[in-house]
């Protein structure tokens, strides 16, 4: 039994996978074999059938990211590596910025000030 999980532990790793919405968060901790990419990750947590959000989505078309850097779906994980599903931006956060500047406002911090 000893050499069965010594045997796991040196030809896999433990990894997370995280997709949030407004509302809800998942949350996965796997063991993959080493030489797992992202893609594969994801197809094998499940993620794609469970939530709503990305039933029919096609993986090539997920932006990822591992602790908020974006990776390529082909990144090969390592030891305790988080891969994140993003969902796509609403808008633009420089252009509602620039539009905010225009009205006189910022995001999140009242009006701006005029320095005299």
């Amino acid at each position: 039994m000893a050499n069965l999980e010594l045997a796991m532990t040196e030809h896999s790793i433990e990894v997370a996978i995280v997709y949030a919405t407004r509302d809800r968060q998942w949350l996965k901790e796997m063991h993959v074999a080493r030489g797992t990419n992202a893609q594969e990750l994801v197809v094998a947590s499940g993620l794609l059938q469970e939530v709503e959000a990305l039933r029919g989505v096609a993986v090539r078309d997920l932006q990822l990211g591992v602790y908020a850097q974006k990776v390529p779906a082909d990144y090969m994980l390592e030891q305790g590596d988080r891969v994140e599903i993003y969902r796509p931006l609403r808008a633009d956060p420089k252009e509602v910025r620039r539009q905010l500047a225009l009205l006189g406002k910022t995001m999140g911090r009242g009006p701006v000030k005029n320095s005299e």
